[in-house]
């Protein structure tokens, strides 16, 4: 078994949280943190990965900013997304030693440990190739962006709980076309929260990867700042 920690952080603005993951991540590549999932509700915000396009926003910045919708550019792979409240968001911030310094067997473990947690709520979840990320037939239920430095990754995923889904209609969501996006609530017409399901995707994770968690106090944690 692996030893790592698991912090929730609670409701937290997005660029407060890229800067403490990047803290964390240097700690982990030096060896002076285990691995650690920082788990997070975000206010509404769309953020920009490292393969975003401009068409991929359909309104202004400034209307976005009038919805009260965020708009962030940050480092992660991928294009835009939707983070709100009512999606559960987890950065495991892990050295990839885990998985043998395998960038693509890191990706394919994280959306195992989504479809075996969604399995349990009965939702038959699935990858679709070349897509990374979970869906439900043909829309998506989790997405997932990472970026990777000193063999260490960060960000992570986002799976829709019961939050809106109508701020997706926004955007080209991750750039994909003709497809749509659905929730837990959506597909078991219940309406389960981050915090119901987040035992529920600790446990699939500690399967997924042979962990050994234990929490970790947010106190604990290093000052977020961009690490040299």
């Amino acid at each position: 078994m692996t030893r790592a920690e698991w912090c929730d952080l609670g409701a937290m603005p997005y660029q407060a949280c890229f800067r403490l993951q990047q803290s964390v991540a240097a700690e982990v590549a030096e060896g002076r943190r285990p691995h650690t999932l920082l788990v997070v509700e975000h206010s509404p915000v769309l953020t920009l990965g490292a393969s975003f396009h401009e068409e991929n926003l359909l309104l202004s910045p400034d209307r976005y900013r009038e919805l009260g919708i965020e708009v962030c550019r940050t480092d992660r792979g991928g294009d835009v997304t939707y983070h709100g409240p009512g999606q559960l968001v987890a950065y495991p911030i892990f050295h990839l030693d885990l998985v043998g310094r395998d960038l693509h067997a890191w990706l394919r473990s994280l959306e195992e440990a989504l479809i075996r947690m969604l399995a349990t709520l009965g939702v038959g979840a699935r990858r679709f190739p070349p897509h990374t990320g979970v869906w439900v037939g043909d829309r998506k239920i989790a997405a997932i962006g990472v970026k990777v430095r000193k063999w260490v990754s960060y960000h992570g995923i986002a799976l829709n709980c019961n939050n809106d889904l109508g701020p997706f209609g926004l955007i080209v969501p991750c750039g994909i076309r003709d497809y749509g996006v659905t929730s837990v609530a959506q597909e078991t017409r219940r309406d389960l929260s981050p915090s119901d399901l987040l035992p529920a995707y600790l446990g699939a994770m500690a399967e997924v990867f042979s962990l050994e968690w234990r929490p970790a106090p947010a106190n604990r944690l290093p000052s977020p700042h961009d690490p040299a």
